[in-house]
């Protein structure tokens, strides 16, 4: 997945971080509060899980960071854990605060502004494939 970040009308890639997330046949608990500082002017990521299904990572964004407008393959669940931040979908901006669910189909493009410094739980999963007839 490729994502650029904007600050202040620079582009340049996201550092997409990976400490060793939980194995996917492991039953295990993550700490969602503790486990990724918001550096300021940057973008932080920790991969909590990872398997051929599903992909689940932890963000955190500093006031005034952009992930500009991209799309996935996989389906995309995203949940706001604190703070506020501008989500791009359907056309239009969408300003959504701690407690949100979102959704958004495979191929379906999105961005993320941060108006405050704010966290957010990504799930991506994989598509079953096509029924054989």
């Amino acid at each position: 997945m490729c994502i650029k970040v904007r600050r202040r009308g620079v582009e340049y890639g996201a550092g997409m971080s990976s400490p060793k997330p939980i194995a996917a046949e492991t039953a295990a608990a993550f700490s969602l509060t503790d486990s990724v500082p918001v550096g300021p002017a940057s973008i932080v990521s920790q991969t909590v899980l990872q398997s051929p299904e599903a992909k689940v990572t932890l963000f955190a964004f500093a006031q005034g960071q952009e992930l500009t407008t991209h799309t996935n393959r996989r389906r995309a669940f995203l949940q706001v854990l604190s703070g506020t931040g501008d989500f791009f979908y359907n056309d239009a901006w969408h300003r959504h605060a701690s407690g949100t669910w979102l959704h958004f189909p495979p191929e379906h493009p999105h961005a993320v502004r941060a108006t405050e410094a704010f966290t957010m739980l990504l799930t991506l999963c994989a598509e079953p494939p096509p029924a054989q007839a």
